[in-house]
């Protein structure tokens, strides 16, 4: 396996790995972010066993030892699965994620403690800022919470939107169709009528580019690709 690196918006990287036993016959990507800056963001770490090739990717677009924060959705293990890795690698790094997460895991979890963000609080990367949105529930667990970056309009999407396949690292096309067939391979949405309206919210962000774990990213219009998702979703909890 290799970790390839690209740039799907000016000083933000994806680092995917495509491991294709996963979700097969088409595989699965798993994706990092990188915000290089004064003070540079990772979101999500990837599990433990992909710490070497993340690591290492990391480590090509900011030095280790300069890595200052690490955030991501959710509690999983592909989100954060090497996260005490990178802590005992990064030793100038902490972890940022909304109170409820704090309080219900990562203060147990984690070997440094994190700091806990309330709804909306910028952190600022040096001339670039992330602001924390939480999405209780949204796709899956309770503590779920998204980062944008506020200078490029860059919403970390985690698992939303996700597609199976090795695709390109950015895509202007439709996503919909191929995030709600991966959906309905999945099930991973917790289905509610939280779901449409917390994706409506994220909408009136208007992302310019929609960085996915799961799958290409978005470039383009990310509000309408939201919007489109709280419909088709709004649909699957009726028929629930």
């Amino acid at each position: 396996m290799t970790t390839r690196i690209d740039e799907i918006a000016p000083d933000i990287f994806r680092l995917s790995t495509f491991i294709p036993d996963v979700a097969a016959p088409a595989g699965f990507t798993f994706n990092q972010f990188v915000v290089r800056a004064e003070a540079p963001f990772l979101f999500h770490t990837g599990m433990k066993g992909l710490f070497p090739l993340v690591s290492d990717a990391v480590a090509r677009v900011v030095p280790l030892d300069r890595l200052r924060w690490i955030g991501f959705a959710h509690v999983e293990a592909d989100e954060l699965g090497a996260v005490n890795h990178f802590l005992a690698a990064a030793p100038n790094a902490q972890v940022i994620h909304g109170e409820l997460a704090c309080e219900l895991s990562l203060n147990d979890m984690l070997d440094r403690m994190p700091r806990p963000l309330h709804d909306g609080e910028t952190i600022d990367l040096g001339g670039r800022e992330i602001r924390f949105h939480p999405t209780p529930h949204v796709p899956h667990n309770w503590e779920s919470g998204l980062f944008l970056e506020t200078t490029t309009n860059t919403l970390f999407a985690g698992d939303l939107g996700s597609t199976a396949g090795d695709g390109p690292p950015v895509t202007g096309g439709d996503i919909v169709e191929a995030a709600m067939a991966a959906e309905g391979a999945f099930r991973g949405t917790s289905l509610g009528p939280a779901v449409g309206a917390t994706l409506r919210r994220l909408a009136e962000l208007e992302p310019a580019t929609l960085a996915i774990m799961h799958g290409s990213s978005f470039s383009g219009d990310g509000g309408a690709v939201l919007r489109s998702m709280a419909t088709e979703y709004d649909a699957l909890a009726a028929a629930a």
